[in-house]
């Protein structure tokens, strides 16, 4: 394949925008090499600005789960742009929005729509530590909750990439008010809450973690942290940015079956435009401005096209249960074929799946948690990462991301990622 004009765009970028990015993991640092720069997209594909095309696996890090383009979104879109791009006033559809979440998602009684799911995070822990009259929070190491100052302290994906584990800006007091656990580890979490007695504002998780690689909760994790919260008059928040209405209607609570006291979204409930939204339980929703006194706010908060986008998407995906069963389905046939040519390769690997998330890692043990992803020979992994690009084959650019299917792939595009895989490896194994 040729990258001519990402190679010329990626410097021309670098000499008005911070590293040639508006997001540090799209710079390519943890694999190596020029970024992609794209130019469209349709439903499971990406065409570059070299004409290339790639079978996506990232879907935007998650709310494509149609595919792009989806041409009741785009629709909807335009015909909600000829009224305004933005009201900064209540519109109807909002309401439309929140009742159509309510009734896909447990334990949301009230929601409140941002910008980002960064904005939703922040304001769910300013919102606990409001309702708790409590200051400090655990959250868990290598799980992303966007780059609020309280998650910057041990998070996952991006900061991994960069082995960032100081950041400049966050202060002390700030830092000591964010106690980190392992994931996975619910005895270090007990330990935690018994040190800091009546400290703890909230726990904050990806109920599957998606920035370390696709992480899955131990049985008895999420459910012992449930119980600890309630007994501790702890908030219990689910990040559901990446989970939320993809690995069900009701996101990971429904999926896995535990309950969260507040739960946030982004991404996908703007169907990949800029939004995102936090909600909950009653009690605990009230305490926010105007009906209490926490404090949030935002211009562009239920923008209308972010709304119509969302609302379209999602009305789309609550129809029927067949898109997630397909999406599944065809996850668990991707898998099965990584698994085959992974193992005739005899190259050490972990492959963990839940839903339509799925990872690969290059690694002779379990993947549970952010030490054993680092641990994984993760310099392989930017080896098969350029390997499937050459091929078509769009991966998420660091071992520490989590893939995305959508449901636009056919089972032809999951056969050639198959046999790109194969090629990739064996490509690797004459390179060792």
């Amino acid at each position: 394949m040729n990258f001519t004009k990402s190679q010329t765009l990626f410097e021309k970028a670098q000499a008005s925008i911070p590293g040639g990015v508006n997001s540090p993991v799209r710079a390519f640092k943890s694999v190596g090499g020029t970024p992609v720069f794209i130019q469209r997209a349709k439903g499971a594909y990406l065409y570059d600005e070299d004409g290339n095309r790639f079978i996506d696996y990232i879907a935007s890090w998650g709310p494509m789960i149609l595919g792009h383009a989806h041409d009741l979104v785009v629709q909807a879109i335009q015909q909600k742009a000829t009224e305004s791009t933005s009201f900064g006033t209540p519109t109807e559809l909002e309401i439309d929005m929140a009742e159509l979440i309510k009734s896909m998602a447990p334990n949301v009684d009230l929601i409140r729509m941002t910008s980002s799911g960064t904005e939703a995070c922040m304001s769910a822990v300013r919102l606990a530590r409001g309702y708790t009259g409590k200051n400090k929070i655990i959250k868990f190491e290598g799980c992303y909750h966007g780059h609020a100052d309280s998650f910057l302290v041990k998070a996952g994906s991006g900061l991994a990439t960069f082995n960032i584990q100081q950041v400049p800006g966050v202060t002390a007091g700030v830092a000591n008010d964010t106690l980190v656990a392992p994931y996975n580890d619910l005895e270090v979490v007990q330990r935690l809450v018994a040190e800091n007695k009546n400290e703890i504002a909230a726990i904050i998780i990806e109920p599957v973690a998606g920035n370390m690689g696709c992480i899955l909760p131990e049985p008895g994790f999420l459910e012992g942290l449930r119980l600890l919260c309630t007994q501790e008059n702890i908030v219990f928040i689910f990040d559901e940015v990446m989970t939320g209405f993809r690995l069900a209607p009701g996101g990971a609570q429904q999926r896995l079956m535990v309950d969260a006291d507040l739960v946030t979204y982004g991404k996908v409930i703007g169907a990949g435009m800029p939004v995102g939204a936090f909600g909950g339980k009653r009690e605990i929703m009230e305490y926010i401005a105007p009906l209490g006194n926490v404090y949030q706010a935002g211009t562009l908060s239920g923008n209308p096209l972010a709304m119509v986008a969302g609302y379209t998407l999602l009305s789309e995906l609550n129809k029927t249960q067949t898109h997630y069963n397909e999406l599944d389905e065809k996850t668990l046939y991707l898998r099965g074929g990584l698994d085959s040519v992974f193992s005739k390769s005899g190259i050490p690997y972990v492959i963990n799946q839940i839903g339509s998330m799925i990872s690969v890692h290059f690694s002779d043990r379990p993947v549970t948690d952010f030490a054993s992803a680092a641990s994984a020979n993760n310099a392989l992994f930017s080896k098969f990462f350029h390997a499937m690009l050459r091929r078509g084959i769009y991966l998420p650019p660091s071992a520490f991301e989590s893939w995305f299917l959508n449901n636009a792939l056919t089972y032809e595009d999951l056969d050639l990622t198959i046999l790109a895989a194969g090629e990739s490896l064996l490509e690797i194994q004459q390179e060792l």
